[in-house]
């Protein structure tokens, strides 16, 4: 049976967009389309196309509807945050559908992604096809290596989302409207073979033809055949892959094992995150990072890229606005789109004294950028001082119980002080070794406090944006962000756009990849080996100052024009980013250390867990060996990957969804294991289909394209 997709040659003139060579060590990232498709027939065509690939991934990060919700929601580490216009991916209400119900024109859809990926095939098709005009062999390679890379990930992104699609392996010409209906089983096995092409064909770690440090490589291409081989035998296709299961795990050991050999983990997680000073800086050269969708300062067209993490902040701009001034967001960290609020399984899932972790992906505390007059409780508040914090005690922490918390504009009645002085000294005094160093501030109120639990219940989604309202459920605008992501290089003075490399796979997943591959093989103590690699790189290190914070924005910020030229905004720079966090005042009655918790942090068994794990899995029911080990890599997903864009994947083929988010995720009530581990194929596309006689298909036709259930 042949079906119908619009996929015209045009296509590919549209997607030879992006990337030509300005250095040896960096793309240059601005727009160049002033070829058409003859030009592609050359080898000089051939090469700029094969370097235009890497613009097609821009996607991912370069609009607000698109890529974001898709990988990270409907899973259990995010609720909506006040905005809902991608609520439908949070809690797959009946807007999931094949013709989705927009709420806005940030919303969105199935067909976007479904979409966005056939224009990087089309181009990979034509590379693929007309390689052989490149002389010169290891040139061809490396454009081959790379066409069959970003066809196997983007085959990868729509067969994990969808479970199949159209398989287009050819350049097309013209408008082609008949295509085989194709398996799951099918997709997968074009994936594996993409990129096992791919995996063959890189020269290692080199890359001459694109250049580090955005450059897929040979560790590239392995890292994501494991994860295809691990997605193609795991659970949810259990129905067809009995009789490859196992070949397929050992050959995604054999490919993780390459990626880990071939590259190294970063010693400590700030310098894969948080010491983030500017467009390619050191960071973004980490021997960790294996794929980013790249961005520089140049904010137009199809290289602009909204900036993500924008996406995790909550809502300053209402809750603080007192102490922000007129400014719409955490000044230079970019706007406030309050779109992921962190579960309280996200939080609780970590250790608070002995995993860095948590204090290096969240922040924590915000400082005040504009002079306060302050209230009856306050008094003035100056610029520095501590504005908004957010405590990350643990269920049976009582010190906190007797005050009321929550934000000044909203809990009127929010009274909250620090008694023991345990909020670290403001002024950006921290430092990233050495001792802590104190405010001595006993009783200093602060404006805005969040906490996650208060009498032994979790209270961390009622501070809402509901006047008068204490402690009332719904439209929980405060919520502690992920600062992984955290820009100071924007568009503008708090600006929407923003010019990180958002990360879309490093070293990090890998070995939990490793780790469950083993576990599935039956080597438990090579598995437990892979996760304490990570463990131990995440806990804190001898010397660390605990209080210290850092993210991508204060030094990328005052190295900018927005904030250099004018005064004031060097003065918010100064005041709202604290480099502080409120690491001793969530853990009252610890004393101050800098002693490395390595040991704490490995010292865990398969039949005795951490006590956070342990209580999760009693939560959710798991209590086979295989259950209890498969859920306890998954948390540790979450603690060492929260926020990076791959939870949807992991949850969606280990068929967990439905067992560990009706459980840890109050906000999704509408999954239906019955249909919802797979993404409705667009009607839009199912619509245009035709027979290759040029008529329509029948509504039967129809059904076995769409995905049972919808």
């Amino acid at each position: 049976m042949k079906f119908k997709k619009y996929i015209a040659a045009g296509l590919i003139a549209a997607t030879a967009t992006g990337l030509t060579s300005c250095s040896d060590d960096f793309l240059d990232e601005k727009l160049s389309s002033s070829y058409d498709t003859s030009y592609f027939e050359t080898e000089n065509g051939i090469l700029a196309l094969t370097k235009s690939l890497y613009g097609h991934i821009r996607w991912i990060g370069g609009y607000e509807s698109q890529g974001y919700y898709q990988f990270m929601g409907g899973t259990d580490e995010f609720g909506i945050g006040t905005d809902a216009s991608n609520e439908v991916w949070l809690t797959y209400d009946v807007r999931m559908s094949p013709s989705f119900t927009t709420t806005n024109g940030n919303t969105g859809t199935n067909a976007h992604i479904w979409d966005e990926v056939y224009y990087g095939i089309a181009s990979a098709n034509k590379i693929i096809a007309s390689a052989d005009k490149i002389s010169n062999e290891e040139v061809r390679n490396s454009a081959l290596a790379q066409a069959y890379f970003l066809r196997g990930y983007n085959y990868y992104i729509l067969t994990s989302q969808f479970g199949h699609c159209v398989l287009q392996t050819v350049p097309t010409d013209g408008i082609v409207r008949s295509f085989d209906l194709t398996t799951e089983q099918q997709c997968w096995e074009q994936v594996i073979a993409d990129l096992r092409q791919a995996y063959s064909l890189f020269d290692g770690e080199n890359n001459k033809l694109v250049g580090q440090p955005v450059s897929w490589t040979k560790a590239t291409a392995a890292h994501f055949l494991a994860k295809a081989l691990l997605f193609a035998a795991s659970e949810r296709n259990d129905y067809w892959n009995g009789a490859v299961k196992e070949a397929y795990l050992k050959e995604a050991l054999e490919a993780a094992d390459y990626a880990i050999g071939a590259r190294q983990l970063e010693s400590n997680v700030t310098d894969l995150y948080g010491n983030w000073t500017g467009v390619n800086c050191e960071l973004e050269r980490s021997g960790e990072i294996l794929m980013v969708a790249a961005h520089d300062n140049n904010f137009s067209g199809r290289t602009a890229s909204r900036n993500p993490g924008a996406f995790f902040n909550p809502q300053f701009s209402n809750f603080a606005k007192s102490t922000l001034g007129s400014m719409r967001g955490c000044i230079t960290g970019g706007k406030d789109f309050q779109r992921f609020r962190p579960t309280e399984y996200t939080i609780s899932v970590f250790d608070n004294v002995n995993d860095a972790r948590l204090w290096k992906s969240f922040a924590t505390v915000y400082g005040t950028a504009v002079e306060y007059a302050g209230n009856a409780h306050t008094g003035p508040v100056h610029v520095g001082d501590p504005s908004i914090v957010f405590i990350f005690n643990k269920k049976d922490e009582h010190a906190f119980d007797k005050f009321r918390f929550g934000a000044a504009a909203y809990q009127q009645d929010a009274n909250f002080v620090d008694e023991e002085g345990r909020l670290p000294e403001a002024g950006r005094k921290q430092t990233r070794e050495g001792g802590a160093t104190f405010s001595g501030k006993k009783n200093q109120p602060i404006l805005n406090a969040w906490i996650q639990y208060q009498k032994g219940e979790y209270v961390g989604d009622r501070f809402g944006s509901i006047n008068n309202a204490v402690y009332t459920e719904g439209n929980p605008n405060m919520f502690p962000g992920i600062s992984k992501h955290a820009c100071g290089t924007l568009n503008a003075f708090a600006g929407d756009n923003g010019s990180r490399d958002l990360i879309l796979a490093r070293l990090g997943e890998t070995y939990l990849v490793r780790a469950e591959i083993k576990v599935r093989l039956g080597d438990y103590t090579g598995a437990k080996n892979d996760i304490d690699a990570l463990r131990k790189r995440g806990a804190w290190h001898a010397g660390e100052n605990r209080s210290y914070y850092v993210d991508g924005c204060y030094e990328a910020a005052k190295n900018t024009s927005f904030v250099a030229k004018k005064a004031e905004y060097v003065e918010a720079n100064d005041g709202w980013n604290l480099g502080m966090n409120t690491y001793y005042l969530s853990n009252p009655g610890l004393e101050v250390s800098d002693a490395a918790t390595e040991a704490e942090m490995t010292n865990w068994t398969w039949d005795n867990l951490p006590a956070e794990d342990e209580a999760i899995l009693a939560k959710i029911g798991a209590t086979s060996k295989f259950e209890r080990a498969l859920n306890f890599i998954l948390n540790e997903h979450t603690r060492e990957l929260v926020g990076e864009m791959v939870r949807w994947e992991h949850m969606a083929r280990t068929k967990t969804i439905h067992t560990r988010c009706k459980a840890l995720n109050p906000d999704i009530i509408f999954f239906d294991e019955a249909k919802h581990y797979y993404r409705p194929i667009p009607q839009s596309f199912i619509d245009n289909l035709q027979h290759e006689d040029g008529t329509n298909l029948s509504d039967a036709e129809k059904k076995a394209w769409q995905n049972p259930g919808y």
